[in-house]
Protein backbone atom coordinates (compact mmCIF):
# COMPACT_ATOMS: atom_id res chain seq x y z
CA UNK A 1 0.00 0.00 0.00
CA UNK A 2 0.92 3.55 -0.77
CA UNK A 3 1.54 6.50 2.16
CA UNK A 4 -1.78 7.66 0.55
CA UNK A 5 -3.85 4.99 1.83
CA UNK A 6 -6.70 6.90 3.64
CA UNK A 7 -7.64 3.84 5.17
CA UNK A 8 -4.57 3.93 6.63
CA UNK A 9 -4.10 7.00 7.37
CA UNK A 10 -7.48 7.21 9.17
CA UNK A 11 -6.19 7.81 13.01
CA UNK A 12 -8.32 6.12 15.71
CA UNK A 13 -11.26 8.51 17.62
CA UNK A 14 -13.19 7.18 20.43
CA UNK A 15 -16.81 7.90 21.13
CA UNK A 16 -17.93 7.41 25.13
CA UNK A 17 -21.46 5.78 24.86
CA UNK A 18 -22.42 4.56 28.67
CA UNK A 19 -20.11 2.97 30.46
CA UNK A 20 -17.97 2.01 27.60
CA UNK A 21 -16.02 3.49 25.21
CA UNK A 22 -15.88 2.28 21.16
CA UNK A 23 -12.74 3.44 19.12
CA UNK A 24 -13.68 3.96 15.26
CA UNK A 25 -11.53 5.43 12.25
CA UNK A 26 -13.65 7.01 9.24
CA UNK A 27 -12.42 8.41 6.31
CA UNK A 28 -13.57 9.38 2.98
CA UNK A 29 -16.75 11.33 2.10
CA UNK A 30 -20.43 10.70 0.55
CA UNK A 31 -23.08 8.12 1.54
CA UNK A 32 -22.26 6.90 5.48
CA UNK A 33 -20.66 2.92 5.43
CA UNK A 34 -20.28 1.54 8.59
CA UNK A 35 -18.77 -2.00 8.38
CA UNK A 36 -19.16 -4.36 11.11
CA UNK A 37 -16.20 -7.02 11.07
CA UNK A 38 -15.65 -11.01 11.23
CA UNK A 39 -15.02 -13.03 14.11
CA UNK A 40 -11.33 -12.57 15.69
CA UNK A 41 -11.72 -9.35 13.44
CA UNK A 42 -10.76 -5.57 14.21
CA UNK A 43 -10.66 -2.74 12.40
CA UNK A 44 -7.24 -3.94 11.04
CA UNK A 45 -8.43 -7.10 9.66
CA UNK A 46 -10.40 -5.00 7.13
CA UNK A 47 -8.15 -5.00 3.58
CA UNK A 48 -7.23 -1.22 3.01
CA UNK A 49 -7.12 -2.02 -0.11
CA UNK A 50 -11.02 -2.38 -0.23
CA UNK A 51 -11.88 0.54 2.59
CA UNK A 52 -9.53 2.76 -0.10
CA UNK A 53 -12.07 1.48 -3.39
CA UNK A 54 -14.88 1.98 -0.97
CA UNK A 55 -14.07 5.42 -0.11
CA UNK A 56 -13.33 6.38 -3.82
CA UNK A 57 -16.80 5.33 -5.21
CA UNK A 58 -18.07 8.32 -2.84
CA UNK A 59 -18.30 6.42 0.61
CA UNK A 60 -17.63 8.04 4.02
CA UNK A 61 -16.81 4.81 5.65
CA UNK A 62 -16.20 3.90 9.14
CA UNK A 63 -14.34 0.89 10.72
CA UNK A 64 -15.17 -0.02 14.66
CA UNK A 65 -13.76 -2.52 17.07
CA UNK A 66 -16.65 -4.30 19.05
CA UNK A 67 -17.22 -3.61 22.39
CA UNK A 68 -14.26 -5.01 24.76
CA UNK A 69 -11.95 -6.02 21.64
CA UNK A 70 -9.51 -4.34 20.01
CA UNK A 71 -9.13 -0.97 21.69
CA UNK A 72 -11.90 -0.92 22.41
CA UNK A 73 -13.62 -1.21 26.25
CA UNK A 74 -16.73 -2.35 28.09
CA UNK A 75 -17.76 -5.96 28.13
CA UNK A 76 -16.86 -8.58 25.23
CA UNK A 77 -19.93 -10.54 23.98
CA UNK A 78 -20.32 -12.31 20.17
CA UNK A 79 -23.68 -12.18 20.78
CA UNK A 80 -24.79 -10.75 17.41
CA UNK A 81 -27.63 -8.52 18.98
CA UNK A 82 -24.78 -6.65 21.27
CA UNK A 83 -22.49 -6.09 18.24
CA UNK A 84 -25.35 -4.28 16.70
CA UNK A 85 -25.89 -2.64 19.48
CA UNK A 86 -22.89 -1.18 19.44
CA UNK A 87 -23.15 -0.72 15.47
CA UNK A 88 -26.39 1.24 16.33
CA UNK A 89 -25.31 3.33 19.13
CA UNK A 90 -22.20 4.47 17.05
CA UNK A 91 -24.79 5.59 14.22
CA UNK A 92 -26.63 7.88 16.23
CA UNK A 93 -23.37 8.90 18.38
CA UNK A 94 -21.75 9.88 15.47
CA UNK A 95 -24.73 11.57 13.72
CA UNK A 96 -24.34 9.71 10.41
CA UNK A 97 -28.01 9.69 10.06
CA UNK A 98 -29.16 6.22 7.15
CA UNK A 99 -26.48 4.78 6.64
CA UNK A 100 -25.51 1.64 4.15
CA UNK A 101 -24.91 -1.20 6.98
CA UNK A 102 -22.18 -3.83 6.01
CA UNK A 103 -21.05 -7.13 7.74
CA UNK A 104 -18.66 -9.77 6.97
CA UNK A 105 -19.14 -12.91 8.54
CA UNK A 106 -20.05 -12.56 11.89
CA UNK A 107 -20.34 -8.88 11.46
CA UNK A 108 -22.75 -9.75 8.50
CA UNK A 109 -25.25 -11.96 10.77
CA UNK A 110 -25.16 -8.72 13.26
CA UNK A 111 -25.37 -6.17 10.25
CA UNK A 112 -29.23 -8.11 9.67
CA UNK A 113 -29.71 -7.78 13.52
CA UNK A 114 -29.29 -3.86 12.64
CA UNK A 115 -31.62 -3.68 9.80
CA UNK A 116 -34.37 -6.01 12.04
CA UNK A 117 -34.11 -3.21 14.71
CA UNK A 118 -34.14 0.54 13.08
CA UNK A 119 -34.87 -0.52 9.60
CA UNK A 120 -35.44 3.84 9.61
CA UNK A 121 -31.77 4.02 10.20
CA UNK A 122 -30.53 2.12 7.34
CA UNK A 123 -30.94 2.45 3.44
CA UNK A 124 -28.98 -0.47 2.19
CA UNK A 125 -27.39 -3.60 3.62
CA UNK A 126 -24.40 -5.45 2.36
CA UNK A 127 -23.38 -8.65 3.34
CA UNK A 128 -19.74 -10.52 2.97
CA UNK A 129 -19.55 -13.98 3.46
CA UNK A 130 -22.15 -14.55 5.97
CA UNK A 131 -25.35 -16.29 6.41
CA UNK A 132 -28.88 -15.94 6.69
CA UNK A 133 -31.34 -16.75 9.49
CA UNK A 134 -32.76 -20.04 9.87
CA UNK A 135 -32.43 -23.55 8.92
CA UNK A 136 -29.35 -24.00 6.28
CA UNK A 137 -29.26 -25.84 3.09
CA UNK A 138 -25.71 -26.55 3.49
CA UNK A 139 -23.59 -26.21 6.82
CA UNK A 140 -19.92 -24.71 7.08
CA UNK A 141 -17.24 -27.42 7.64
CA UNK A 142 -15.52 -28.64 10.31
CA UNK A 143 -12.04 -27.45 9.30
CA UNK A 144 -12.81 -23.86 10.27
CA UNK A 145 -13.72 -24.73 13.59
CA UNK A 146 -9.92 -26.54 13.91
CA UNK A 147 -8.32 -23.21 12.28
CA UNK A 148 -10.98 -20.39 13.84
CA UNK A 149 -9.80 -21.82 17.62
CA UNK A 150 -6.05 -21.42 17.03
CA UNK A 151 -3.60 -18.56 16.70
CA UNK A 152 -3.50 -18.42 12.73
CA UNK A 153 -0.20 -18.72 10.24
CA UNK A 154 -0.42 -17.93 6.55
CA UNK A 155 -1.25 -21.06 5.53
CA UNK A 156 -4.54 -21.22 7.81
CA UNK A 157 -5.23 -17.46 6.46
CA UNK A 158 -4.86 -18.82 3.12
CA UNK A 159 -7.60 -22.12 3.98
CA UNK A 160 -10.01 -19.70 5.89
CA UNK A 161 -10.21 -16.96 3.48
CA UNK A 162 -9.07 -18.07 0.17
CA UNK A 163 -8.71 -21.37 -2.02
CA UNK A 164 -6.28 -23.34 -1.48
CA UNK A 165 -6.75 -25.36 -4.75
CA UNK A 166 -6.49 -21.91 -6.94
CA UNK A 167 -3.06 -20.63 -7.92
CA UNK A 168 -4.54 -17.37 -8.38
CA UNK A 169 -6.48 -17.44 -5.06
CA UNK A 170 -3.12 -18.36 -3.02
CA UNK A 171 -1.76 -15.30 -5.39
CA UNK A 172 -4.38 -12.58 -3.92
CA UNK A 173 -4.02 -14.36 -0.62
CA UNK A 174 -0.23 -13.20 -0.45
CA UNK A 175 -1.00 -9.97 -1.26
CA UNK A 176 -3.68 -9.38 0.99
CA UNK A 177 -1.90 -10.65 3.67
CA UNK A 178 0.81 -7.66 2.96
CA UNK A 179 -2.07 -5.07 2.56
CA UNK A 180 -3.41 -6.26 6.13
CA UNK A 181 0.26 -5.91 7.66
CA UNK A 182 0.63 -2.15 5.92
CA UNK A 183 -0.75 -0.01 9.28
CA UNK A 184 2.42 -0.72 11.13
CA UNK A 185 1.03 2.35 14.25
CA UNK A 186 -2.01 2.67 16.11
CA UNK A 187 -2.99 -0.97 15.49
CA UNK A 188 -5.71 -2.74 17.40
CA UNK A 189 -4.77 -5.24 19.16
CA UNK A 190 -5.70 -8.73 18.30
CA UNK A 191 -8.82 -10.75 19.47
CA UNK A 192 -7.82 -13.52 22.07
CA UNK A 193 -8.05 -16.56 20.92
CA UNK A 194 -8.96 -18.25 24.08
CA UNK A 195 -11.89 -15.84 24.58
CA UNK A 196 -13.15 -16.30 21.05
CA UNK A 197 -12.74 -19.75 20.59
CA UNK A 198 -15.11 -20.22 23.41
CA UNK A 199 -17.72 -18.38 22.05
CA UNK A 200 -17.57 -20.42 18.77
CA UNK A 201 -19.22 -23.77 19.69
CA UNK A 202 -17.71 -27.66 18.83
CA UNK A 203 -18.69 -27.58 14.64
CA UNK A 204 -20.75 -26.88 12.40
CA UNK A 205 -24.80 -25.72 13.32
CA UNK A 206 -27.80 -26.22 10.68
CA UNK A 207 -29.27 -23.03 12.09
CA UNK A 208 -25.94 -20.95 12.82
CA UNK A 209 -28.17 -18.00 13.78
CA UNK A 210 -31.40 -19.40 14.59
CA UNK A 211 -33.99 -16.02 15.03
CA UNK A 212 -37.33 -16.76 13.02
CA UNK A 213 -37.78 -13.30 13.58
CA UNK A 214 -34.88 -11.64 11.46
CA UNK A 215 -35.56 -14.20 8.76
CA UNK A 216 -39.47 -12.37 8.59
CA UNK A 217 -37.58 -8.94 8.03
CA UNK A 218 -35.57 -10.58 5.42
CA UNK A 219 -39.16 -11.44 4.24
CA UNK A 220 -40.98 -8.38 4.24
CA UNK A 221 -38.23 -5.62 3.98
CA UNK A 222 -37.85 -3.05 1.23
CA UNK A 223 -34.30 -2.41 2.22
CA UNK A 224 -32.05 -3.40 -0.58
CA UNK A 225 -29.55 -6.26 0.53
CA UNK A 226 -26.52 -7.13 -1.09
CA UNK A 227 -24.58 -10.36 -0.55
CA UNK A 228 -21.09 -10.95 -1.88
CA UNK A 229 -19.72 -14.22 -1.44
CA UNK A 230 -17.64 -16.93 -2.79
CA UNK A 231 -18.00 -20.53 -4.39
CA UNK A 232 -16.22 -22.58 -1.45
CA UNK A 233 -16.77 -20.70 1.83
CA UNK A 234 -15.92 -23.01 4.48
CA UNK A 235 -17.60 -20.92 7.13
CA UNK A 236 -21.11 -19.91 5.54
CA UNK A 237 -22.01 -21.40 2.35
CA UNK A 238 -23.46 -19.14 -0.47
CA UNK A 239 -25.97 -21.87 -1.14
CA UNK A 240 -28.03 -20.69 2.14
CA UNK A 241 -28.48 -17.75 0.15
CA UNK A 242 -29.63 -19.26 -2.83
CA UNK A 243 -31.81 -21.47 -1.40
CA UNK A 244 -33.96 -18.33 0.12
CA UNK A 245 -33.52 -16.21 -2.89
CA UNK A 246 -36.92 -16.56 -4.07
CA UNK A 247 -38.16 -15.42 -0.60
CA UNK A 248 -36.26 -12.45 -0.17
CA UNK A 249 -37.53 -9.88 -2.46
CA UNK A 250 -34.81 -7.10 -1.96
CA UNK A 251 -32.15 -9.66 -2.27
CA UNK A 252 -29.29 -9.52 -4.60
CA UNK A 253 -26.56 -12.51 -4.78
CA UNK A 254 -23.23 -11.95 -6.62
CA UNK A 255 -20.48 -15.23 -6.05
CA UNK A 256 -16.58 -15.23 -6.75
CA UNK A 257 -15.49 -17.77 -8.61
CA UNK A 258 -12.46 -19.88 -6.72
CA UNK A 259 -12.30 -17.82 -3.85
CA UNK A 260 -12.78 -18.11 -0.26
CA UNK A 261 -14.63 -16.85 3.04
CA UNK A 262 -12.79 -13.45 2.61
CA UNK A 263 -14.21 -12.34 -1.27
CA UNK A 264 -13.77 -8.84 -0.64
CA UNK A 265 -10.06 -10.03 0.19
CA UNK A 266 -9.24 -11.51 -3.33
CA UNK A 267 -11.40 -9.20 -5.17
CA UNK A 268 -11.08 -5.73 -3.77
CA UNK A 269 -11.23 -3.75 -6.32
CA UNK A 270 -14.29 -5.75 -8.12
CA UNK A 271 -16.06 -5.75 -4.53
CA UNK A 272 -16.18 -2.60 -4.27
CA UNK A 273 -17.15 -1.86 -7.22
CA UNK A 274 -20.41 -4.35 -7.31
CA UNK A 275 -21.35 -2.21 -4.17
CA UNK A 276 -21.31 1.14 -5.58
CA UNK A 277 -23.48 0.00 -8.20
CA UNK A 278 -25.89 -1.73 -6.08
CA UNK A 279 -25.77 1.34 -4.00
CA UNK A 280 -26.60 3.29 -6.82
CA UNK A 281 -28.98 1.17 -8.25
Amino acid sequence: MTTSSLSIQAQTQFVELGSRRLAYRTFGSGQPLVLLVRYRGTMDDWDPLFLDNLAGHGFQVTVFDYSGLGQSTGEPSYNPASLAKDAIELVQALGLGRVVVGGWSLGGIAAQVVLAQVPQLVSHVVLLGTTPPGQLAKPGEPLFYELAKRPNDFEDFISLFFEPTSPRSRAAAEQAWTRLASRTQDRSPEVPVEWAAQQLGDGPKDAVFPVEAVLNILKSTNVPILHLGADHDIVFPVENWYALSAQLPTLHVVTFPSAGHGPHMQYPVAAARHIAAFIAE
